[in-house]
């Protein structure tokens, strides 16, 4: 009878308690599946078409990281930047398109009050070292202060316009083929990268101005159009013919006009910069300049936020882009131990978005 007295209050003591720690229990989950809730809640989901050239800085879990602390889950869908423009907005928050012309284009058509200019990046030539002592021996290649090369795009395109093979060249042993010396580039008709290269070789052939009449797109359109009619297949994106080049080498893509931001993130992500891969940069050259166009409030704030947070702008130089400030790109150059010049002499500003598409339209007219 002792045993059942004392036994009777202790079970009712330990019954209490299991009931407290499930109650407890049932609490701290329920609180924590609200907080998860609420958290959620508080975070935008946002959606926006992007330039393939950004696609992997917008993938970085470190990009991700400040985007979701600042309250922003961003999902991007990779589009050629000229075909942004004729996509349907509707389901999404903006554009990040490459390239000033695609932005005023998409402004206009999205009626959107401010854009938010973020990085930029300079319009390069990529190349081979092999192919170096070749290219100085014809004038058209100089390396300035023992760091980075420069290529006359003036003789360059004349070697063009005159249908020059590569065999033709002097001393041509590293890559005597009956190739045309031509530059690879993408779809003028629908990526930023290659209306940025018909911007700078149509100045140059307009005796170093801007074209800015009909009269002066009529005189150089045979030109010009030939340049991009005699490449053959071009794809849509960015990364089409850089990963030709990465991945096909010398044989296959010989000079690709590119960003100088893919080749910097490319050489940055290895163990060991390659070294029979190199960059020329043309004279003139052009700036690509990446800015978003808001669709909405929420696409607003994230492309103010995008183009003023320190880290971001950062995070934007590690994968090749310059920035405002300067010291980021440098930074990111001494890291990766790479070289490229700090800043750039002759740069052109490319035609009006009118006369460029007048000169896109008559050339995507002699395709067909």
């Amino acid at each position: 009878m002792e045993i059942k007295r004392v036994l009777g209050p202790l079970l009712a003591v330990v019954l209490l308690l299991g009931i407290g720690a499930a109650t407890y229990t049932s609490y701290q989950k329920n609180h924590a599946v609200e907080a998860a809730k609420l958290a959620s809640a508080a975070i935008l989901d946002i959606k926006g078409m992007v330039g393939s050239e950004k696609e992997s800085y917008f993938s970085d879990p470190r990009v991700i990281e400040i985007l979701a602390k600042k309250g922003f889950r961003v999902k991007v869908e990779k589009v050629g930047s000229r075909e942004i423009i004729s996509r349907d907005f509707s389901s999404y928050d903006f554009a990040f398109p490459a390239g000033a012309p695609a932005a005023l284009a998409l402004q206009n058509k999205a009626r959107a009050k401010q854009v938010y200019p973020t990085f930029f990046t300079p319009m390069t030539i990529a190349s081979w070292g092999q192919l170096i002592p070749t290219l100085e021996s014809e004038g058209i290649v100089k390396k300035v202060n023992d760091a980075y090369f420069i290529i006359d795009m003036k003789k360059l395109l004349s070697l063009s316009e005159k249908g020059t093979r590569w065999r033709e060249l002097k001393d041509n042993a590293a890559y005597a083929t009956g190739k045309s010396i031509l530059i690879s580039s993408t779809d003028v008709r629908k990526s930023n990268s290659a209306a940025m290269y018909l911007s700078l070789a149509s100045y140059v052939v307009n005796d170093n101005n801007v074209v800015d009449n009909n009269e002066q797109v009529n005189k150089i359109l045979p030109f010009v159009s030939s340049l991009f009619l005699r490449q053959g297949l071009q794809e849509s994106s960015s990364a089409g013919p850089f990963e030709d080049y990465t991945t096909m080498g010398m044989g296959k893509a010989p000079l690709v006009m590119i960003y100088e931001s893919q080749f910097l993130e490319y050489q940055s992500k290895r163990p060991k910069p390659n070294a029979d891969m190199v960059l020329l940069y043309p004279q003139p050259t052009i700036y690509t300049k990446h800015i978003l166009v808001p669709f909405n409030e929420n696409g607003r704030r994230l492309g103010e936020f995008l183009a003023n947070d320190v880290e971001l702008q950062k995070l934007a130089a590690e994968y090749g882009y310059r920035t405002a400030s300067t010291e980021h790109f440098g930074e990111f150059l001494k890291r990766k131990n790479l070289l490229a010049p700090t800043s750039l002499v002759d740069v052109i500003d490319p035609p009006s978005f009118e006369i460029l598409e007048r000169m896109i339209q008559a050339i995507e007219k002699k395709f067909q």
